[in-house]
């Protein structure tokens, strides 16, 4: 059973990069949408006084920035170039709020580290992309929402008995993106584990498919999304060991831009668009749509 299990998993690692430092891209399986939700734009809608808004009002689409390689989140097919997932869902149901069809979103994979200086630089008009909102990067760009609470999980392989929480990682290879905050958790609340670090999520879950590590830690709502694509190979154990609100990137300045998104958030939650979008993506992983956090209308600063 264990050697018919490693060569599945093999299998499925081929389809991951597996050099240290490169992306990689997630498994291919895993449930599709039948339909996605459609979002219905505002007419007659004005912000004028987002300079953000109004270039992109001028060249009819929005530029958002997301993630790539994160299954039912932020994904993007290779062979055509689409983005799906729920980050994916939520900018389109903004852009629909804001005036602008979601059908000419022009969206750019935007790596962790350099999110806030494509929204300083104004490469990207608001970032969608398991974007944790804190202090630290309120000083550097705004933030819409939070539209989700994700928290610090654990992904291992499915015949995998002994992990079942963060106390269970003591002389287990434990895998995180390096200089993470899931990384520097692992390091400083749980010493004894065995850190391993890469560039990516996708090269780590394709480690762990591979057993080369035990266990790959980030946002719960990351690794569900890698279990529903191999569900007979990983599952996702414990509970949340960390609070973690997703919020929409903006620039820091462009309070009226942030407020606005926060309305299209508001108003998603209560006509039902922002279920549909969870259900559309991930919830094909079979984990029921939670209940939206509460969303901060924090003081321009």
């Amino acid at each position: 059973m264990r050697t018919t299990r490693l060569v599945a998993a093999l299998v499925l690692s081929a389809l991951v990069s597996t050099a240290c430092g490169k992306e990689g891209s997630p498994p291919t399986k895993g449930p599709a949408a039948e339909k996605l939700p459609e979002y219905r734009v505002a007419t007659g809608f004005q912000l004028p006084q987002s300079s953000t808004w109004r270039k992109a009002k001028s060249r009819g689409r929005f530029i958002v920035g997301a993630k790539e390689d994160q299954p039912y989140l932020g994904e993007k097919d290779p062979a055509t170039g689409t983005y799906s997932g729920f980050d994916i869902e939520i900018a389109k149901m903004i852009s629909a709020s804001l005036g602008l069809d979601p059908r000419r979103i022009e969206f750019r994979t935007i790596a962790s580290a350099n999110r806030e200086t494509a929204l300083q630089n104004g490469q990207i008009d608001y970032y969608v992309g398991t974007y944790t909102i804190n202090d630290n990067r309120k000083k550097l760009v705004g933030f819409g929402g939070p539209y989700y609470l994700a928290g610090q999980g654990l992904l291992v392989r499915h015949d995998e008995d002994d992990i079942k929480g963060p106390g269970d990682l003591a002389g287990k290879r434990v895998c995180s993106a390096a200089g993470s905050t899931p990384y520097q958790r692992i390091q400083q609340e749980y010493p004894k584990a065995t850190l391993v670090a890469y560039d990516t999520y996708s090269v780590c879950v394709d480690n762990l498919l591979t057993y080369q590590v035990d266990a790959v830690t980030t946002d719960d709502a990351i690794l569900i999304g890698y279990a529903a694509k191999v569900p007979d190979e990983l599952k996702v154990v414990g509970k949340p060991f960390s609070e973690e609100p997703y919020g929409i990137g903006v620039p820091r300045r462009d309070n009226a831009l942030r407020l606005a998104i926060d309305d299209a958030l508001a108003a998603g939650e209560k006509n039902g668009d922002w279920k549909k979008a969870y259900d559309a993506t991930l919830g094909l992983s079979g984990v029921p749509a939670p209940k939206p956090p509460a969303i901060d209308r924090y003081p321009a600063n």
